[in-house]
């Protein structure tokens, strides 16, 4: 490709290629701006106290149409109701290639707390001749920019600092080989009581104990999370003080799926634990003395009675999907609802009528129905077809089907006695639709009050010390 291209060619098609990745990223949020401001889901007020609400609605066909997740997609869609409505000309050099995503992050965050129309448009104006000159300055130094220009204007407008406590997380990830990674963040007086204790569970065995000091951490860290605060010495001596059996616990269970061949050692097909991932075959075997075997049958391909699926064909949904089947979202199954694809008792209990939605897209599939709604299709194998409000089409398969293809294998075509008559477009459906205490804007409009006054008294404790120190430096000398 770059054969005949000398140096500066090739840093030409560099800067080029950046550049026209920020246009079209630009052009994007406000292909996404125009979206909303077409469906203009503040005007419904039928709709606007909703748990899911039309800005909800955007969202999922965002989330459909970019293969994202729910919250990528509210993500964006924040960002491009901001740059439409809040700062058009920030919106109008993004598109134009001079700026970046990181940027107009920082610049719709940061200013987010002003609400003054002529404020805004003067901040908006700054934003966009100085924010290309900015495109070099780290994380903190952009902050402090763009706060800067914020105080000029409306110094009740900075976003109030973060504190420390806010940003506290234990996050678990797998690595791979069957293993998880485990990472925390903590106040100090947390960290350290946390580091103490696991330190005095593992040294509740005796000297002879023949694991290394981490492993007994480990152990010791999975024996608090079972509400047991000592440790089962692995010395093997009868007389070892530490030898007691230890009190039950209550037990988790782990569900991991894998094929009989696998089990009986005829495969080296790994298993898949949800949330973690492959599982060797040779661990997975390491485990079955402890573990309990359920088989996962293909369902029969006939309708169960009642609305409620049986527990193995709960469990032959649960293992086809693994995730919410709502086109780019991943909610794990443990997460999600049995859904009827055509609704019960009109579409039967029946595995090729059967999928897993999370909550959010439960409700929003249920209540969001008629012309400019949305509709799925189900076919025996688990595919699943969704159309959008825009009329577009988005097809989901199981992700279970994908590492153990009998679980792709087609359930049965269903018998509709009645016949379906489309979605139900009952005029009472909304009243069973869960409600919000408050609106989405009255939500906004009260975080932004909130912080704006923390930062008004602020500013007003910082005058009254300014004036005190001011008095005291206009004292007569002592003489």
């Amino acid at each position: 490709m770059f054969d005949r291209s000398d140096d500066a060619a090739v840093v030409e098609c560099i800067a080029a290629a950046s550049r026209a990745q920020n246009a079209a990223c630009g052009r994007e949020l406000l292909a996404v701006g125009e979206l909303y401001a077409r469906r203009a889901p503040e005007d419904e007020d039928e709709r606007i106290n909703w748990a899911i609400d039309g800005h909800a609605n955007v969202v999922a066909e965002l989330s459909a149409a970019l293969n994202i997740s729910r919250g990528r997609a509210a993500s964006r869609l924040e960002l491009a109701i901001d740059l439409r409505e809040r700062l058009p000309k920030v919106g109008a050099v993004f598109a134009g290639g001079d700026i970046d995503y990181r940027m107009v992050i920082a610049l719709v965050n940061r200013s987010r707390n002003v609400t003054d129309k002529d404020l805004l448009a003067r901040l908006d104006a700054a934003f966009a001749t100085h924010a290309t000159k900015w495109m070099k300055l780290s994380g903190p130094k952009l902050d402090e920019r763009i706060d800067m220009w914020v105080e000029k204007f409306d110094p009740s407008g900075v976003r109030e600092p973060k504190p420390a406590r806010d940003d506290r997380y234990v996050h678990v990830a797998p690595m791979g080989g069957g293993m998880v990674g485990v990472w925390a963040r903590l106040t100090f007086e947390e960290g350290v009581c946390f580091d103490t204790r696991v330190d005095e569970v593992a040294a509740t065995v005796c000297r002879d104990d023949p694991r290394p000091p981490e492993q007994r951490r480990v152990d010791a860290m999975m024996a608090m999370t079972q509400g047991q605060m000592r440790l089962q010495c692995g010395c093997g001596a009868h007389d070892c003080p530490n030898s007691a059996a230890l009190p039950a616990s209550t037990q988790v269970v782990i569900n991991v799926i894998a094929e009989q061949a696998t089990i009986e050692g005829r495969s080296s097909n790994p298993g898949y634990l949800p949330g973690v991932g492959a599982i060797p075959a040779a661990l997975l075997r390491e485990r079955l003395t402890t573990a309990k075997l359920v088989p996962v049958a293909l369902p029969a391909p006939c309708a169960q009675a009642g609305y409620r699926p049986s527990a193995g064909l709960a469990r032959f949904i649960r293992c086809r999907d693994l995730a919410c089947r709502f086109p780019g979202c991943d909610v794990p199954a443990a997460k999600c609802q049995i859904d009827h694809t055509i609704a019960h008792p009109m579409g039967p209990t029946h595995p090729s009528n059967l999928k897993l939605l999370c909550v959010f897209h439960h409700l929003l599939k249920t209540f969001w129905t008629g012309p400019d709604g949305w509709r799925d299709f189900q076919l025996p194998d688990g595919t699943v077809i969704w159309r959008a409000p825009s009329g577009h089409t988005y097809t989901t398969t199981p992700a279970g089907a994908e590492f153990f293809k009998r679980l792709g294998e087609p359930t049965g075509v269903i018998d509709l006695n009645p016949p379906s008559q489309g979605p139900d477009d009952n005029i009472h459906r909304g009243a069973m639709m869960p409600k919000r205490r408050r609106t989405r804007a009255q939500d906004k409009a009260y975080r932004i009050a909130l912080e704006r006054q923390h930062n008004a008294e602020r500013l007003h404790r910082k005058q009254l010390l300014l004036a005190e120190q001011l008095a005291r430096d206009d004292e007569p000398p002592p003489f």
